[in-house]
Parts: C-alpha cells; structure tokens; sequence
C-alpha cells in the first residue's frame, strides 16, 4: 500500500545555491514550506530582489518499510525552474515551469530505515527561456519552493494514475493506468459520503465503467461530490489503493451560451491571480480556500479565471467542495517564444490536464498563451493535447483580438470596449469568426479604470458603474456565455505597469482582499446575508461646488427605503433602474427626490425651448454631473420658479447640496419580503473604530504550517468605513503564532490586514492591534495534528 510522508518542515535554505550547499555545506536559515525566495515590501520594490537561483535541503528518512518499494519526491510548484540533488548528485531532469507540479523517482538513493541529503536548486530568474518569460508581463511572477512537497512509497506494481469521466447520467468511466500491472486486478468502489453506491471489478489495463443509481448533480447551489476508491490487486491482497473526489455533472459551451446540466447559466466571475502581500505564491492551504470563500460567499460570484496560470489544488478543491466554476489556463503573458520555448509550453498544457481533469469545478482549459498573437502551428499542438489528455472537456484560448483564428471550441476573448459612455460589449458577431462556437468575455474594466481604495468618490463610483454597466450589457446578450471582470483583487506588478508603487490597482479588492465600492456591484447578486451599499458618505465638500452628484445604493434586497433627519423620502426597487439586464442593479436615488416637487407639469413649448437651452449649457451651470433626467428637472426648476442653478439644485434634493446649512443625517434601509434586513447609517463623523474580519481563529499545525488572514477596516461610529483614512495598526503576538509582514501594518484608504502564521506547536495565542481607536486582542487557538 502507498504511503505519503509529508516534507514540510525543517529545509535549510540559501539565497545563493552552488555545489556546496548541495553536497551540505555553506551557511543557510531554517524555513518550513510553503516558502517565498524573498519577502517582499508591500509596494515599491523592484522585481529583481526575487529573481535568485536559491536553493532548499533537508536530511529525509525513509521509513524500513520501504524496502522493495519505489519512492517518488513530489513537488507541488518550484518557481520557475527546479534541478533536484541526492547527497550533492543531480537526479532526474530539471522541471521547467512554476506553475505546475512534477515529480523525481528516489528509489535506490536513500537506503530504507537510513536518510539521505535532498536538495532542491530552484531558479526564479525571469530571464529564462520558458513560459510565462521572454517579454514584459503584468504581474510579479516571484520564486521559491511555495507549494507543498513530500515523499510518495508504493509497491512495484502501483497505480499512477485514475482519470474518472463521470455523466450526467450517472455512468462513470475511467481510465486506470497502473505499472507493472499486467495480470492484476481493477477493483472500484463509489461512495457518497460515508455510503457506498456502486462497485465493480475490472482487469487492469482496461476502461473501467460503473453506474451510480439515483445520482446527485454537481451543481452550482448544491455540489454534490462523490468519492471514487480504486484499488489495484492480487486475488484477495490490495497492493494499492487511490481516492478521487469527483462530481457527476454535464458543462457546455454551445453556440447560444453556457450549459450547467441543461440548464442555460450565465457566468459571472473574476479573475484571480494567486499572490499575496509580503510572500507572493507562498500561502498555505487555509489561505488559499479561503479565497475561493471570498469569491463565492462575499462577492457572490459562480466562477473564476486562474489568470495565467495553473493554481493551487487547494484552491481548485475548494471550488469543487463550494460550487464556483473555474477556467484554468497555461502559464504566460502575451509573449511567444522559439521552438524550445513552445515545446516547454505544450508540456505545461499536458501536465496541466492531468494534474486537475478530476476536478468537477473546471469546466474549461485554456491551451493559448493570455493575449498573445495567432500561431497556428503551436496551438494546434496545444488544443490537440488538451483534447487526447481529456476529451471530456472543451478549450478555448484568451485573446485580445477580434476574428482571430480560432482553432479551440469557445472563442475567449478580452473584451475591454467600454470606456464609461459607451456599451458595455462588443455583441458575439463582432468579435467572433465562427458564431456556432461559444463566446466567453473573459477581461473587462480592469487598466481601464484603474482605482484605489482612496480615491475620490466619483470616482470609486465611476469604477463599480463601469462594472455593472459591462456585467448588464453581458446579461443582456444572450449568446454571450458570461464574462469575468479584471480582476479580484489588487496585485504587485513589474515597472512596466501599475501606478509606479509597482501595484496594479485593478482590484475590486484590495490586495488583503477588502472590498472596493465595486465589489457591492457583485455581492448583491449572491443571495444569504443582505448587502446595502450607499456610494456616498453624503458629505457635501467631497463635491464640486459641494452637489452630491449621482448618489447609488447597492443591494440583493427587494427594495431599499430612503430616510432623510428621519422622514421618509421614497423607496427604490429594481423595476426603476436604468439597468434592464440585472436581476439586482444598481439603484440612483437621485431622480425619486425630484418627483416630490416636480409633480410631474409638463412643458410648453416656450418652456421646452429654454430647458433645452440650459441642458445645451448645462456645464456652464455646473449640470455636468448629473445623469441626463436629473438636467432636465432641474432645469425646469429654474424655468419653473426664475430661480439660480444652486438654488434649483438644492431644492431639486435637499440631499444634494446643502452649503451653509446643518449636516443632515440620512438612513437607508433594505427590505426583503417587507422586513427591514439591513440599515446604512451616513451621519457626521463623531467617533472613529476598528473592525476586524479574521479567516479563522482556529488554526491548524499539519502537513503544514497555518496561517490566518486579519482584515482591519477604520469606520466610523455608524459601521461606515472612512476612505481617506491613512494609519498604521501596531502589532504585538503572545503565544506560539508569528506575524507576517511588517508589525506596523499600513492603512490606506481605511483598509487594511496582516497575516499570522503558526510556528510548529500548540496552544493559544493574543494578538494586540493597536490603532488611533484604541487596542483590541484577537485570540486564536492552534492544534498540532497528528502528521499524516
């Protein structure tokens, strides 16, 4: 039987690799795994401070019982090119690639009951020739050992792979590959749960099929996983056994959208990349499904780009256990290199396959390189050895090219047409060659709009517009898939890009993953705990000529009631938004004041000739803000009572422009089946807290070590963050946790977080965080479990 032995813990690491460091000498520091080559700053910093050939070694044990038997070092991801050592000899070929895992057979080099030194050199340089490298990229591609490693003991005779093929419909076939197998038995099992639903009994070598009766569908509100244990055999004795979490379920692109099981889904997703603050890829496994819990729980999204690059399997599990759909693509960034370079590239697409095709939440591989030009030869290759590897699923390859050549089954493509006046989308026939395939937007918004948690409100707004406005377009074209907006959150970035801090701030989160006002524009589409969000702090002098503007609240209630010192002003449903397409839109609260005073008069003609006379100067009366209905009554104010602009515009809406008169204090309340779920409070800053989002307060000492993510959010008295916030929290630990990062972790723009990591032992831990508003104590708990 196989056995896995975790490889976490105690490697000594150097900045430098050579020889001797292989062979066991030189100087190093103690690192657990997963590990970063080099923490970085959290902005301003060059990309060349990770770009090292480092290297990683460790004494490993083989256990007795490993006699006779072949062992395996897996590597889950070594960024970006790794050379393995046994006692200072290279052993196996160097892998090319950071993305994806691989493996080198030990057997014969480490005596079993004795030990050996591993060491394992590992490349972060960008400069060589392999994907995603030969060109300027647009996200830090950091290095190091950041995923997890371990030993895998199995028989001479073992299985090496099980690809399942699971249908709608129940049946399910697979493919079990064995070694040394011939003569052997096949046995499978199929469970749900702790049930077992179906067997049988195979000869190796041969497709196994099995039929699990009454089966329940993965989908996208109830992901039902099911379990399938396969077993290679000799008569009556097992030799190895191997469990594979599948889903039983049917996703298509067809030429008029996305099918989930027959039934028509309109995707709408993110696109994430995989880095975090201070330690890039390196995040632990906690970490990495917690950001599949964001998107779906948070932000209420159905699916999620890898952009651009294969990630975590922790996270992929995730989406699997959750129900949050995920295409998955090939490392690169535009550039296509030589020959060797490509043949790299069509490697990374079949081990991508193989690695995650088991997994019910992909339901598309991306086998061309992000953005890059047609060549025709090299993603022939590409798609040709997804479909071998997998024919169960389809491919497509994004690009930022219209009428390209399309060799995959859906056409993906980057659509970033809307500016802010204009539509949302190019229509399916403008972008496509082939309108039988499907299309899939896969980029929007994003450099277009590029926005910082601090920025000005009008233009926070601006960017959660521009997001509904494209998301709205989308909904309403029905042969459009879906589309998944640039991107999740903010990220570090090369000199090349981002607002020269080297942060790409295209997030409609920040880089701990707090939410921009964009964020609202997807969260009130989930459905669970009620969301309002209200677009303005309501303070007149963050306006020009203090006017409020266009002023919007998100929400996923069904309706939200408008108060103002108290008195009820209206109360906004969907059916008046000027977004047709979304089942929860935006919604202005501009226009609903001025129906109290415009009583609905109609124009004479006379009247009709001057209102059009001042919406043709409307900038020269400071109208330029507003959406087009608003112009019109408040130029018909002016017509009405011969009255200013300013005066007009204040009577328009109180809540408006109020210069020179008392703050006013305004309550928005959401209401769902006619109960008040929710309240937004704006009044005028009296008192200044600190609120905290924690990812666990248990953590968990295993395989590896563990860490906690903190959200820290200034608000004021009524819960409302304050967006031109700029502080530090201090942070102090008592226990057995230690902080990532600085310990004076910078605010911006009231946001902000930090990370905790678990050092190897139990117990419980205190850790102060110190702010203008006082100190408050997180208590965490962590466990040591038993190593598997």
């Amino acid at each position: 039987m196989r056995k896995i032995v975790n490889l976490n813990r105690d490697w000594e690491y150097t900045g430098s690799f050579d020889e001797a460091f292989a062979s066991g000498s030189g100087s190093f520091c103690g690192v657990s795994l997963p590990h970063t080559c080099r923490e970085t700053p959290f902005d301003y910093f060059d990309e060349s401070i990770y770009q090292t050939v480092c290297g990683y070694r460790k004494r490993v044990a083989l256990p007795r019982e490993a006699e006779g038997k072949r062992v395996f070092l897996c590597i889950g991801a070594a960024a970006h090119s790794a050379q393995v050592y046994v006692e200072g000899v290279p052993v196996g070929e160097r892998h090319l690639g950071g993305y994806t895992a691989f493996e080198v057979e030990l057997t014969g080099l480490i005596a079993p009951g004795g030990e050996a030194l591993v060491a394992i050199e590992v490349d972060s340089r960008e400069s060589q020739d392999i994907p995603p490298f030969g060109h300027v990229i647009d996200y830090m591609t950091y290095g190091g050992l950041y995923r997890e490693v371990y030993l895998r003991i199995v028989d001479k005779s073992f299985i090496s792979d099980v690809f399942a093929k699971p249908g709608s419909d129940g049946t399910l076939k697979s493919e079990v590959t064995s070694e040394n197998g011939a003569g052997l038995t096949v046995r499978q099992k199929v469970f749900f749960g702790e049930e077992e639903v179906c067997s049988g009994e195979f000869k190796a070598g041969a497709e196994c099929a099995l039929k699990v009766p009454g089966v329940r569908l993965w989908e996208l509100a109830e992901p039902n996983l099911y379990t399938l244990v396969t077993e290679l055999a000799d008569g009556a004795e097992v030799i190895d056994r191997v469990e594979t979490r599948i889903g039983f379920r049917e996703a298509v692109f067809k030429a008029d959208g996305f099918y989930l099981n027959g039934k028509k889904t309109k995707i709408i997703g993110l696109d994430r990349h995989q880095s975090y603050p201070y330690v890039g890829y390196a995040m632990p496994a906690s970490i990495q499904r917690y950001d599949a819990d964001i998107l779906k729980y948070e932000l209420g999204v159905n699916a999620v780009r890898t952009s651009h690059y294969p990630q975590s399997r922790h996270f992929i599990d995730r989406c699997d256990e959750i129900g949050l759909l995920v295409f998955t693509e090939i490392p690169g960034w535009q550039h296509i290199g030589g020959e060797k370079w490509q043949d790299i590239a069509v490697s990374h697409t079949a081990e991508m396959v193989k690695q995650y095709r088991n997994h019910p939440s992909v339901i598309l591989w991306g086998v061309r390189i992000n953005e890059s030009a047609d060549n025709d030869a090299f993603y022939k290759r590409t798609n040709e050895t997804a479909h071998a590897l997998d024919p169960t699923r389809q491919t497509g390859g994004v690009r930022c090219n219209k009428k390209s050549s399309l060799l995959e089954d859906v056409y993906t493509y980057n659509d970033f047409l809307h500016s802010g006046g204009n539509a949302g989308c190019e229509p399916k026939k403008n972008v496509t060659p082939d309108m039988t395939k499907g299309y899939l937007v896969t980029e929007y918004c994003g450099h277009m709009y590029p926005t910082k948690t601090f920025d000005s409100e009008e233009h926070r707004l601006e960017h959660a517009l521009r997001h509904a406005r494209v998301l709205d377009s989308v909904a309403g074209e029905e042969d459009i898939a879906g589309s998944f907006g640039w991107c999740f959150f903010d990220y570090n970035t090369h000199k090349d890009f981002g607002s020269g801090d080297r942060i790409c701030y295209h997030g409609v989160c920040d880089m701990f993953r707090n939410p921009k006002l964009a964020a609202a524009v997807y969260s009130s589409m989930r459905e669970g705990d009620p969301v309002l969000e209200v677009s303005s702090s309501m303070d007149i002098g963050e306006h020009p000529a203090s006017n409020r503007g266009r002023v919007y609240v998100f929400t996923n209630a069904d309706s939200v009631r408008f108060y103002q010192n108290g008195e009820f002003i209206s109360e906004l449903t969907a059916k008046d938004s000027e977004y047709k397409n979304l089942r929860r839109p935006p919604l202005e609260i501009t226009d609903y004041i001025g129906e109290r005073i415009e009583k609905n008069e109609n124009f004479k003609p006379k009247q009709a000739k001057y209102v059009k006379d001042i919406l043709n100067e409307s900038t020269r009366f400071g109208m330029d803000r507003l959406s087009a209905k608003s112009k019109v009554k408040a130029a018909w104010l002016m017509l009405r009572y011969r009255m200013g602009f300013t005066q007009a515009y204040a009577l328009y809406g109180k809540y408006i422009g109020n210069w020179g008169g008392k703050s006013i204090e305004f309550r928005f309340e959401a209401v769902k089946d006619g109960k008040v779920v929710k309240t937004v409070t704006r009044s005028a800053f009296r008192e200044m807290k600190t609120s905290f989002t924690v990812s666990s307060a248990m953590l968990r000492e295993g395989a590896t070590y563990d860490v906690a993510a903190v959200r820290i959010r200034m608000t004021d008295q009524d819960g409302n963050v304050l967006p031109f916030y700029m502080g530090t929290a201090q942070i102090e630990i008592k226990g057995p946790l230690e902080l990532i990062g600085p310990d004076n972790a910078q605010l911006r723009g009231g946001s902000g977080g930090f990370y905790v990591k678990t050092k190897g032992e139990s117990g419980r831990a205190e850790v102060t965080v110190r702010t203008e508003s006082g100190s408050e104590t997180l208590e965490f708990e962590i466990i040591r479990e038993e190593q598997i």
